[in-house]
């Protein structure tokens, strides 16, 4: 059994978890966020704790059990913290727009690139930065992605788009003979 399972979920004040037909909600000061968990998994809500345990003896609910107390914890922080995501652009003439609910990147193509914002997030450009903010770590990890998958930064001139704590490895271009 994972460790992180064995050990009970706080609930924090202000935040209000039920679970009802396999369906798992969170609600606290930022939102909502709801999770199908399904039933290899016992969810037991008591005295402000959460406890997972498997309802079976399978290698799939060993599996399952870690990784939805890993999926709660994220959710119970969520509805408190908003998670965020920074990117930074590179490139001469590259530059990001939020319009509407698109994100509109010109990153050296012929044509803009533009990107539907999920609901729920938060999507800000100053300069050469965009911000995500949301509170699913899930969406707002994945819009990143997708993001940044636009353009990837190029080992050359490390043109492109790149997450603010990635380091990109460059190589060395033609010499000179």
């Amino acid at each position: 059994m994972s460790r992180i399972a064995k050990k009970p979920i706080i609930i924090p004040a202000k935040t209000e978890v039920t679970f009802v037909n396999g369906v798992l909600t969170v609600k606290g000061p930022l939102g909502e966020l709801k999770k199908n968990f399904r039933d290899d998994v016992k969810v037991t809500i008591a005295n402000n704790e959460i406890v997972l345990e498997k309802t079976r003896n399978t290698l799939q609910a060993a599996a399952m059990i870690g990784t939805y107390a890993s999926h709660l914890r994220n959710m119970i922080a969520g509805v408190h913290k908003a998670y965020e995501k920074r990117l930074i652009i590179e490139g001469i003439g590259f530059k990001a727009d939020v319009k509407g609910k698109d994100l509109v990147l010109n990153v050296g193509f012929s044509h803009p690139v533009s990107i539907p914002i999920p609901a729920g997030l938060k999507v800000t450009t100053e300069k050469a930065n965009i911000i995500i903010s949301g509170i699913d770590t899930e969406v707002v990890g994945q819009f990143a992605a997708v993001t940044r998958a636009t353009k990837k930064p190029e080992p050359y001139l490390g043109k492109g788009i790149r997450y603010s704590d990635e380091v990109i490895r460059r190589k060395q271009g033609k010499k000179a003979a």
